[in-house]
């Protein structure tokens, strides 16, 4: 089933449920709250909240759309078989018409009359209730009359409650539909308004708001091992490795994700700049070319790749019919960004001339003034002169830089920002910091614990932590019992009860190698790391991995560990999320 028949089942399936078809919106929104269109939902937002008339403006108060979106909160985790920036989301939209009951049986009647999945494939969470909110019994009980009890499951706040889209909005409990564990599409019925300080309040009218995430839906139908296999995006991908062939998977994935999603960006009138949606479009740009320069890949990607990506997508989104604009902001962008390298290279040389070191400080300098990604400079300069340089005190400089921005950046996303990955550490609080920290650590613990539990197959595939829960995603063939999970908990709290501490030693990478650390395979580490391990020495240590820190000094201060859910992102690749109290 190709994914052109797949747009044309779903949007059919819902015309012929009374629901107007209503075209994708711009990336670029209306909506001040968002920098770019984040979900389906963000056009029909003030429809959720009665400020506008559904049925005056699309003639009916239900609607269908298939929505181009853009997320850049996992940038740095694109390259893997899961994470892309520009996708789409396949929707339908209810204001004050229909609610749980029908937008169920519709879902299910999709899955297994129109897409033909087995009913044994498909399982279900829904809210399991908190202090502020009751547990969804409605949707527990429609699920009922189609699933066996044992697949629909219970979903924390975390999992199973959506929104707001921005800093302040409609939202509500929502179920979490999945094929073969893999989250297929999100049922949120809309009952609350969120305000800024995240308050709630009932809507006027019960809105339904059910997002599809389409490449995610193509993998299932069209049974690809990933994403990156599908008819959407294998073209690019062959494209690049005719291109390009010594490129490593992880590469051949930025590429295709980020060319596809500057392409639309640019064909929706967004433009390269140093701020706020901009900046975003001149960052992938700019990543691109640097990696075109560090692999020595001569051929214009971009434009060859534009081809392919005006083939695919033009007849649903015409905007990308006018390939010569859009490479022509391209090229207006390369040559500006050839210039300053050009400029920081002259730099580099002029300080290589009087042996001067190029420490954090003056990588940023590089990189605020000239445009030189970090990893550019590494590349282009001295070894002798950048033996000191590391990527966590790079990351600090930036974060200097980014400190007044990012408070208004984060009121824009509505959230407090707080993100750990590969050493980067940002924190709205001291009591935000704690707890990240925390949790970080026993991400470490958890790790080492699905390993003794699981076996040595078990590797890392990418790691997000928050102030609320870890998210660690690792290699594994087949689902995780809740027998092992268990085992899986327990181990990690026994080590917590040890109390054991938590030291680093700062060694060359081959060192580090040589003692049995583990570490991120995708990541590109510099020639001197950090080990953290979690023991009495690191030859005896029971977690030992390469990291940038920080981290509590002893296991005992993390508190109880609690998975809190376990799941599949693609196929051999299972996600754990947990939580510490």
């Amino acid at each position: 089933m190709s994914s052109e028949q797949i747009r044309k089942l779903f949007l059919d399936f819902f015309e012929k449920r009374g629901h107007k078809m209503v075209p994708s919106s711009s990336l670029i929104p209306d909506d001040p709250s968002v920098l770019l269109t984040s979900a389906g939902m963000q056009q029909f937002k003030r429809y959720f909240t009665g400020e506008l008339d559904a049925e005056k403006d699309f003639g009916g108060k239900n609607t269908a759309s298939i929505q181009k979106s853009f997320r850049t909160s996992d940038i740095d985790e694109v390259g893997d078989e899961t994470h892309l920036t520009f996708f789409e989301m396949l929707g339908h939209f209810s204001f004050g018409y229909y609610f749980k009951k029908e937008t169920i049986e519709w879902t299910y009647e999709l899955l297994t009359k129109i897409f033909q999945i087995p009913p044994e494939r498909i399982s279900a969470t829904v809210f399991g209730g908190d202090e502020t909110v009751p547990f969804d019994q409605e949707s527990f009980d429609a699920w009922s009359k189609l699933l066996p009890p044992e697949r629909i499951g219970k979903g924390s706040r975390e999992d199973n409650f959506w929104g707001p889209a921005g800093a302040e909005g409609p939202c509500g409990a929502c179920n979490e539909v999945y094929v073969d564990d893999v989250e297929v599409a999100t049922l949120v019925f809309m009952e609350y308004y969120c305000r800024p300080d995240g308050s709630l309040e009932k809507l006027k009218q019960k809105g339904v708001d059910v997002g599809w995430g389409f490449e995610r839906l193509v993998a299932t139908l069209q049974g690809t091992e990933n994403i990156f296999e599908t008819d959407l995006l294998q073209p690019l991908v062959s494209k690049i490795e005719e291109l390009a062939p010594k490129l490593d998977e992880r590469t051949k994935r930025i590429f295709t994700d980020h060319i596809r999603g500057i392409a639309f960006l640019i064909g929706d009138g967004l433009r390269p700049s140093n701020k706020e949606a901009g900046y975003i479009l001149r960052r992938l740009i700019r990543r691109i070319l640097g990696l075109q320069t560090k692999y020595d890949v001569h051929a214009s990607l971009f434009l060859l790749l534009l081809e392919t990506i005006s083939e695919k997508y033009s007849g649903f989104y015409p905007e990308l019919k006018n390939t010569d604009n859009i490479f022509k902001v391209f090229e207006d962008e390369r040559f500006r960004f050839q210039k300053a390298i050009q400029e920081g290279i002259a730099e580099i040389e002029k300080r290589a001339k009087k042996s001067e070191e190029i420490d954090a400080k003056v990588a940023f300098y590089l990189y605020e003034t000239f445009g030189l990604p970090l990893e550019l400079t590494l590349e282009l300069a001295p070894e002798e002169l950048t033996k000191n340089l590391k990527k966590e005190e790079f990351d600090r400089e930036f974060e200097k830089h980014q400190k007044t921005s990012r408070a208004g950046m984060e009121k824009k996303f509505g959230g407090h920002g707080l993100v750990l990955n590969t050493g980067e550490l940002r924190a709205g609080s001291k009591e935000e910091l704690n707890k990240v920290l925390r949790l970080h650590t026993a991400t470490h613990l958890l790790q080492q614990a699905l390993r003794d539990v699981l076996g040595d197959s078990v590797e890392q595939r990418g790691s997000d932590v928050t102030a609320e829960r870890t998210r660690f995603d690792f290699s594994f063939e087949r689902k995780v019992t809740p027998e092992e999970l268990k085992k899986v908990e327990d181990v990690v709290n026994q080590k917590i009860k040890e109390d054991l501490p938590v030291k680093f030693k700062e060694m060359s990478k081959s060192d580090a190698e040589k003692t049995g650390a583990l570490y991120f395979f995708k990541e590109k580490y510099p020639d001197k790391v950090k080990v953290y391990y979690i023991g009495d020495s690191l030859e005896t240590a029971y977690s030992k991995e390469f990291c940038g820190g920080p981290h509590v000094e002893h296991t005992g201060i993390i508190g109880k560990f609690k998975i809190l859910k376990e799941e599949s992102v693609a196929a051999g690749i299972r996600r754990i999320r947990a939580a510490v109290e």
